[in-house]
């Protein structure tokens, strides 16, 4: 045979299984975009189930659909629905209106959500710094353990420090006002008597706590040791108010009340006690309110409570395990 007739036999050979194989091809999507190559890395190819279809909707996924209705809400007037706002809500600061008539004839259904809106902005707000112990000037530790009332002054110490001026002082004097360390328990509690009396309210706590205990020759009084509490909330300081909520919320020498306990942990809260926010994040996790729960965590996690750090840590592993 030819082999130029050859060559075109293989030639046209060669066409028509071109074409046959261009026939069965799969074709691209017409409607797609995509023209990157796949990650490799895909995760999705190395996890034996689908994550996808146990997504929960949140309030970020639905914030691109919602913005243009939350917006349009924002300027229209509370109250009649108009446009042309003008006014706005003094203590909020999130409700418009159109005129002072509106305003007032609102103000009754507005009322209760004002309130909440405002309680809510002073509970969550961010704490003050802690406070520094006067010798080593570094913020007290947040465990008893670690600090110690001297009611010779009226201070706050760190453990550390009164250590330290003892090993290097025999007669064991106070590190900040030199006073000489009591030789008795009589002798310490008229000391903390005495800073009662003067109007210490960080004395009346420890004082509270005393009577709470029955130590330091001290007799347990549960009643006692309330009243001492709520007087020091009073003054100031946001300890009593917190050991307050405590006994109502475990029923120690008290009738156990968990909306009482509610509002005196959150009146210690708004001043500053951190572990107060702790245990109010239990109480909120007790009732449902995670989301509550949490964030009163990452704030005191954040000023240093190791438990809170370690209850945010468990919420995750926990939602891990529902979730997987």
């Amino acid at each position: 045979m030819d082999p130029s007739v050859t060559s075109d036999v293989l030639a046209a050979f060669a066409v028509v299984v071109t074409i046959f194989i261009l026939s069965w091809w799969p074709k691209p999507q017409e409607n797609s975009t995509r023209n990157e190559p796949a990650n490799e890395l895909d995760s999705s190819a190395h996890v034996p189930f689908v994550r996808h279809k146990r997504a929960v909707i949140t309030d970020d996924n639905m914030k691109d659909d919602t913005s243009n209705d939350a917006d349009n809400n924002a300027s229209k007037c509370a109250a009649c629905g108009k446009g042309n706002v003008v006014k706005t809500c003094g203590g909020c600061k999130m409700v418009k209106y159109c005129s002072a008539a509106c305003q007032k004839s609102h103000r009754p259904q507005h009322k209760k959500e004002c309130a909440k809106e405002l309680h809510d902005e002073a509970l969550f707000k961010q704490p003050p710094l802690r406070e520094e112990c006067l010798i080593c000037m570094l913020p007290l530790p947040l465990t008893n353990d670690e600090v110690k009332y001297q009611a010779c002054c009226g201070k706050y110490l760190c453990i550390g420090c009164i250590h330290a001026a003892h090993m290097a002082d025999d007669r064991c004097l106070c590190p900040f006002c030199r006073t000489p360390e009591v030789s008795s328990v009589g002798e310490a509690n008229e000391r903390l008597k005495n800073r009662v009396k003067a109007g210490d309210a960080v004395a009346m706590h420890q004082l509270g706590c005393d009577y709470r205990d029955g130590r330091y020759g001290l007799r347990n009084d549960p009643v006692k040791a309330m009243e001492l509490w709520l007087r020091a909330g009073e003054l100031g300081c946001a300890q009593g108010y917190g050991d307050l909520g405590n006994a109502y919320f475990t029923g120690d020498g008290v009738q156990k009340d968990l909306k009482k306990a509610k509002h005196y942990l959150e009146l210690a809260v708004m001043g500053g006690d951190m572990v107060a926010r702790h245990n109010l994040g239990i109480l909120e996790m007790n009732a449902g309110n995670w989301n509550r729960a949490v964030k009163h965590w990452m704030i005191s996690a954040e000023a240093g409570d190791n438990l809170s750090l370690k209850a945010i840590r468990e919420c995750y592993l926990d939602a891990a395990a529902r979730l997987y």
